[in-house]
């Protein structure tokens, strides 16, 4: 046990278990290959055990709990990354509370042409416009059903790009696999599949999400619906969004996915097609976060994502209304030692102004987003 109170299962000083210039060296010959390549490459290294990994990082100050789902600590890993549930065992030992893969859709896709990934490597951010692309939800579904019991694991669900039933299609994938998930999203705000966002209606979207929630409803058990949506939301579609959730009274909005917004951008790869994440996409996401936040009154659970890469950013989602917080894009740049130590630097952050958990700290700071 640190002085801190934070612990990791291998019982390691958490930041001493990671060889920090050997993490540096692998991200730089992946940095010299194609971005879906070392995308690639990455998971392989996973399943391979190739990456050192932290074990299960908690302490008092990080346990927290989000739906009803009880986490060791609030960090999660966004749904993008392990698209195909490949590396649930290794992710489960990353020092993450909670993992989300997906997005998966009924029948497999190849999504859409390459190249689809880009670093923005000046600006810390990344672009895609992968379109979804998955082995579809028998191969999934397969994989989850020997998914490690003590981790939390969820799944993005989605829609194939030529269904002429994408509500049902979210419907289908969870009827599939909820048994054996912990949570559920709706992503219905991935800008890499034409007209998706037009679920974001509301409308279309409360139709949608009460054939899931009914699919939900069916199942063994009651596992929580998380609702994805997008930071480009106008003032009256987050209103809407947050109408819609508390009417149905939805489990978590996770906010937000990638955006289509451009300013401010100095890699080459700036103009490229597809959705925005990393340190771009930081202060719109969190924006919406508080807003949404607002809106909602603290009736339904927030998860932030958009552009993490410190403790110090964590805690302003946190802070501005979040009761989790995912990252993913940060990752490219910091590898997977970066969850450890936003952990760490978190509890530290809890502890330096007086909060006993992290529950205590949801949407302290919110008015500073406002």
């Amino acid at each position: 046990m640190k002085a801190s109170g934070v612990t990791s299962t291998t019982g390691s000083d958490i930041p001493g278990a990671w060889d920090r210039g050997v993490e540096k060296l692998g991200l730089m010959a992946l940095h010299r290959l194609d971005p879906e390549r070392a995308h690639g490459l990455s998971i392989f290294a996973l399943r391979s055990g190739l990456a050192p990994l932290p074990g299960l990082v908690t302490s008092d100050r990080l346990r927290t709990s989000v739906a009803g789902l009880n986490l060791a600590n609030p960090l999660g890993l966004a749904a993008g990354y392990d698209k195909n549930a490949e590396a649930l065992a290794p992710l489960s030992r990353a020092g993450f509370g909670f993992i989300e893969v997906g997005a998966a859709t009924p029948r497999p896709q190849p999504g859409n042409p390459k190249p689809r990934l880009f670093r923005l490597t000046e600006d810390r951010g990344v672009i895609n416009r992968f379109g979804f692309n998955n082995e579809g939800i028998e191969a999934i579904a397969t994989r989850l059903e020997s998914r490690p019991r003590d981790a939390v694991i969820g799944l993005n669900l989605g829609a194939n790009k030529d269904s002429t039933d994408r509500a049902g299609d979210f419907a289908a994938v969870l009827a599939r696999c909820g048994s054996t998930l912990d949570f559920a999203t709706v992503n219905v705000s991935s800008p890499n599949t034409e007209k998706l966002r037009d679920l974001q209606g509301k409308a279309a979207l409360t139709a949608l999400l009460e054939g899931v929630l009914a699919t939900r409803d069916s199942l063994d058990r009651r596992i929580p619906i998380f609702l994805k949506i997008a930071p480009d939301l106008d003032a009256e579609g987050l209103s809407d969004i947050a109408e819609v959730a508390t009417a149905l009274s939805l489990d978590g909005v996770i906010a937000t996915n990638t955006t289509l917004a451009r300013e401010g951008l100095r890699s080459a790869h700036g103009g490229e097609t597809g959705g925005l994440s990393g340190a771009p996409l930081f202060e719109k996401s969190t924006r919406v976060l508080a807003r949404l936040s607002e809106l909602t009154e603290g009736r339904v659970p927030l998860i932030g994502v958009g552009g993490v890469s410190s403790a110090e950013q964590a805690y302003q989602k946190i802070r501005a209304g979040a009761s989790a917080v995912q990252l993913y894009s940060a990752l490219v740049y910091e590898g997977l030692s970066l969850v450890p130590r936003i952990a760490e630097g978190l509890h530290q952050l809890l502890a330096r102004d007086g909060f006993a958990n992290v529950a205590e700290a949801v949407g302290t700071g919110r008015k500073d987003w406002l």
